[in-house]
């Protein structure tokens, strides 16, 4: 049983890989892979209650969430319509929180939310939530703005990544101040994350087969994270406790890997990758990844399935086949199991993430990682054991991902 509402389809009694619900563009494109109908970004609130999608065509949309459903009042679906003007390339709410910083700041101050959309003509428009109102415009950007994130910390500190080849670093608490520009990149910036404790910012270039990370205390350059081979760098995430950096890149000629790094030491810890019959498809590229905000998950996409890696258990605990090709986008709800997932098209699907309950001792893990750096890790008087469970030396090497369509 299905009800639509707004362009939205509400899906009951699901089971296997059927999405939850699917939101359809008022007008699809005519043709596939057509020009500016791309959802490029997908994104909850941090406190889960809204949900951000750029349509394409320059529209944005926003809705309460949950999703209305079939019987629910029209007051229960809160939907509000962005003209931004230009191709929207990626959008970010804000101030947000860690959960480990939440946890530290009890008494904070609360803030407006605010939606931040990055634009093709190197525009950010900075929206107020509650009443779909633009609050300002920044300037600088010379090229599209390909990613947005607001500094974990719950201050108005936005980082911007540009095809210009640099990072911008926006405090929206000074009216009219300009940004700090990070430059050092010979190649388009094509994703950046901070970590849970606003100290670093990690960025990737589209063919700059490395990752750099930058002081966001100091705004200057850090270390490069290096690969031996030539390769297109896709996406980036740190985990919930910092202590994992997450890299997606792939080859037109040899596939996709996804990448674990300490971003501390530079080591490379472990490394998932397409299987050999997958990685000759130049039509299946990894896109886009995130870390759950609960536990040790690590969703992956691309362009043809919806992937979940359990890092702890090392398994994976989901693994959907899309109907529609050309997943480009993928984000998790803060505290709901479910994931929204972005195509070429325009639509969106939400998918039920497995309910996983973290183990004691990766809780304590991350508590502890939130705070101290491996090095200092590493000083303990500790046996062998447990600083290589502390330090995510006991991940495995190497994980090779079989697709279901080929690999049966």
């Amino acid at each position: 049983m299905c009800t639509s509402l707004r362009g939205c389809t509400i899906k009951g009694h699901l089971n296997g890989d059927d999405p939850i619900a699917e939101l359809k563009p008022a007008h699809p494109p005519r043709l596939y892979g057509s020009a500016g109908c791309e959802t490029w970004s997908v994104r909850f609130s941090p406190d889960g209650s809204y949900f951000a999608w750029s349509v394409g065509h320059g529209i944005v949309k926003l809705l309460s969430w949950p999703l209305a459903s079939k019987g629910a009042g029209a007051g229960c679906n809160e939907e509000k319509t962005l003209n931004c003007g230009q191709t929207v390339w990626a959008l970010a709410f804000g101030p947000c929180l860690s959960a480990r910083a939440d946890a530290l700041h009890q008494n904070r101050r609360e803030r407006e939310l605010l939606l931040a959309i990055g634009l093709n003509n190197g525009a950010i428009q900075v929206w107020v939530v509650s009443t779909g109102n633009l609050r300002a415009a920044l300037t600088g950007h010379q090229a599209p703005v390909r990613d947005l994130v607001f500094t974990p910390n719950g201050s108005l500190t936005l980082v911007s990544a540009s095809r210009d080849k640099t990072l911008r670093i926006w405090d929206l608490a000074k009216k009219g101040a300009g940004p700090y520009v990070l430059r050092g990149p010979d190649s388009w910036v094509f994703r950046c994350s901070v970590s849970p404790d606003s100290s670093v910012i990690a960025s990737v270039c589209n063919l700059d087969s490395k990752v750099y990370l930058w002081s966001l205390r100091s705004y200057t350059f850090m270390r490069h994270l290096k690969y031996d081979h030539e390769r297109t760098m896709a996406s980036c995430d740190f985990s919930q406790d910092g202590a994992l950096l997450a890299i997606a890149s792939y080859h037109s000629t040899t596939g996709w890997w996804l990448d674990l790094w300490d971003p501390y030491t530079a080591d490379l810890l472990s490394r998932v990758e397409d299987c050999e019959v997958c990685a000759y498809r130049s039509d299946n590229l990894l896109t886009s990844l995130s870390f759950s905000p609960v536990g040790l998950l690590l969703a992956f996409k691309d362009y043809r399935a919806l992937r979940i890696w359990d890092v702890e258990q090392d398994k994976l605990v989901t693994d959907t086949d899309h109907n529609r090709a050309g997943g480009v986008c993928c984000g998790f709800h803060p505290h709901e199991g479910v994931i929204a997932t972005g195509c070429r098209d325009g639509h969106v699907k939400f998918w039920r993430v497995p309910r996983l309950i973290p183990s004691l001792k990766h809780l304590c893990r991350s508590a502890l990682r939130f705070s101290i750096s491996t090095y200092q890790v590493e000083a303990l008087p500790l046996p062998k054991k447990i600083l290589g469970y502390l330090t995510y030396r006991d991940i495995p090497k190497q994980k090779i991902v079989y697709c279901k369509e080929h690999c049966r």
